[in-house]
């Protein structure tokens, strides 16, 4: 009877078997660096939960005080103070205030409308027809190889538009998620439009908060999807940095001995 002998590896497996686990582990952990810098970019381009909060927060009062009172107009200018105090907090606390202009900017433009129609729907028209006008972007945008969401994360990832002609990948990327947002947004509005026209202004104002913040979050979550997978952004800042230091350098006078 014979028995088998235990073979020996071949010389030099052992050291590639631990070379491939070694870069196999540094792919993990790039991946995983790459979906935290994707989370975080996108939690500070779309205001992350305090600005969550501040956009939600007037509408929120608008319904509340309609619902008690059926006042349009205390609704309306109560809904713009608080707008315009939450503006006036981040200035105080020297905070961005990026996110609390544009709050106060559609508010404005909400009560305004309510104001002038004495009607409590007008207070939700413009931002109605906004987001439809949004949606309709975000979808053209991608058909067209030209994406909406690309345009407005590009200057956050510090690639600007680099990716569309140097970066496939993000391209792709950003055309289905803008595609995402767009579809979206339609089919939020296509809920909400119905109600304004055949619906009463109470009923509208909570079915639009209650659509206010599930959408958004549904988008930026296939967002952080679409852009984790995707290739990581060129940081044409830091290439041209480069370039005006080799320019410094190259035009510096030399210092050589004689």
């Amino acid at each position: 009877m014979s028995l088998d002998k235990p073979t020996n590896p071949e010389p030099g497996a052992e050291a590639s078997v631990a070379h491939e686990a070694h870069e196999a582990h540094e792919a993990h952990e790039a991946s995983a660096d790459q979906k935290a810098v994707t989370q975080a970019a996108l939690f500070d381009a779309f205001g992350g939960v305090r600005g969550t909060v501040e956009t939600m927060l007037p509408g929120l009062l608008f319904v509340m005080i309609y619902t008690i009172n059926k006042d349009v107009k205390m609704s309306a200018i109560a809904a713009g103070a608080v707008a315009v105090l939450l503006v006036i907090v981040r200035l105080l606390r020297k905070d961005t205030v990026k996110h609390a202009f544009s709050g106060v900017f559609g508010v404005g433009v909400g009560v305004a409308f309510a104001l002038f129609t004495g009607s409590a729907k007008g207070f939700y028209l413009p931002g109605m027809i906004y987001g439809v006008g949004l949606g309709v972007a975000f979808t053209v945008s991608a058909l067209v190889g030209f994406p909406l969401l690309g345009v407005i994360l590009g200057p956050v990832f510090k690639e600007n538009l680099s990716w569309r002609t140097r970066n496939p990948g993000r391209k792709k990327a950003y055309t289905k998620a803008s595609l995402a947002w767009g579809l979206i947004f339609l089919a939020k509005y296509a809920i909400l439009f119905p109600l304004y026209w055949w619906g009463d202004a109470t009923q509208l104002g909570w079915v639009l908060i209650a659509l206010k913040l599930p959408p958004m979050v549904l988008a930026v979550y296939f967002t952080w999807v679409f852009l984790a997978k995707a290739p990581p952004p060129i940081d044409v800042i830091a290439e041209w940095e480069a370039r005006e230091a080799a320019e410094e350098a190259r035009k510096a006078p030399s210092h050589r001995k004689p």
